[in-house]
């Protein structure tokens, strides 16, 4: 039986998603919903760059997209800039009985002790009257740093610290609000974007760092938070724009969560816009990009995750991974109880199946 869906996003994580959504057989598609004028009206297929014709035509509607009472919807709209926004639209969608998978807003990956409650209770509250459910992730934060890490752990006698690492190269990450608003590359060294104002990387990866504690059976006592910058030596141009000689292009961070004053829960990110940039900083386990989770104890391991595509790199590779462990969570999330379901609630989700040819 198929589960009728509708995909609301097409940015570069929701056209990756509404492609598996049109391609697999397991989904039938009820309707898209766009923000962007101009995509309002065109088929899907069009949207997700496919070759061929739908007949789901994308509307800026809301309710138009609602009123077709499908299983699930697939939510990939931009949540880093209007998280309020993104938390109210998933309550209305869970309100009208629908089940939601997406890729936003991060927060509700694992919301407790990070968000005030009367936001979560807001969203349980809808989940209930609609007998719906709800799965936030992605790969960092998300899979990379949720379900590998425990897996690993779950093969450890102890575990002191858990460290998880994003090392990439951004320069052909084609998405300019992400960069430069939200990061802050190509911008002056003395000015502080969004995602470094104080207490917003322990937000965005707080649901990592919980999730993880919760996973491990501990308590996180307070999250810390600290990065560094590095200039441009000159002007160059990446994907999303222009960077000036002197403007921000490479970035380091790292959340951590804190056990008896120790570091016992880290995310660690390392972002180039050139490979040349801070040699000093780690590197990846291949050209371009990697994750890495290190656990230190009994046994201590390293793994690096590094991500390819036929289709392109390895930003690209790493937006499939995030569009499939959202479109390939629909049937768990669909079955699931009521309410905000975390990777420590659903089953093992496995593939689409096997493709060969």
């Amino acid at each position: 039986m198929t589960i009728r869906v509708i995909h609301l996003g097409t940015g570069n994580v929701g056209r990756l998603a509404l492609a598996q959504l049109i391609a697999d057989v397991r989904f039938e598609l009820a309707g898209v919903w766009v923000s962007a004028k101009d995509k309002v009206g065109k088929d899907a297929a069009a949207l997700a760059g496919l070759d061929g014709c739908t007949g789901v035509t994308a509307t800026n509607d809301l309710g138009a997209v609602l009123d077709s009472r499908p299983d699930c919807a697939v939510y990939c709209a931009m949540g880093d800039t209007r998280t309020p926004d993104a938390i109210e639209d998933c309550r209305r969608i869970l309100a009208a009985g629908i089940n939601v998978v997406g890729s936003a807003p991060v927060v509700l990956q694992f919301p407790w002790h990070l968000i005030p409650d009367k936001y979560i209770q807001a969203v349980e509250d809808a989940a209930r009257q609609g007998n719906s459910s709800l799965f936030i992730t992605g790969v960092d934060p998300g899979f990379a740093n949720d379900l590998i890490p425990l897996a690993l752990a779950g093969t450890c006698q102890r575990v002191e610290q858990v460290r998880c690492m994003e090392i990439a190269d951004y320069a052909t990450y084609d998405g300019s609000t992400v960069m430069f608003d939200v990061m802050g590359f190509g911008k002056p060294l003395d000015e502080i974007p969004l995602l470094l104002q104080p207490g917003v990387l322990g937000i965005a990866w707080g649901t990592a760092i919980r999730q993880l504690a919760a996973g491990l059976g501990i308590q996180v006592e307070t999250i810390t938070e600290s990065y560094e910058r590095e200039p441009a030596p000159e002007a160059f141009d990446i994907a999303a724009g222009h960077v000036a000689q002197g403007h921000v292009a490479a970035l380091r961070f790292e959340i951590r969560g804190m056990v008896q004053g120790r570091p016992a829960i880290v995310i660690e990110h390392v972002t180039r816009l050139r490979e040349d940039l801070r040699p000093d900083w780690p590197q990846p386990a291949q050209p371009g990009g990697s994750y890495r989770v290190e656990i230190t104890g009994e046994p201590s391991y390293t793994v690096d995750v590094c991500p390819s595509s036929r289709r392109g790199d390895h930003n690209h590779a790493a937006i499939v991974a995030a569009a499939g462990r959202i479109v390939n969570a629909i049937p768990a999330v669909v079955a699931a109880p009521p309410g905000i379901r975390t990777t420590l609630d659903l089953p093992l989700v496995g593939g689409p199946g096997c493709h060969v040819g």
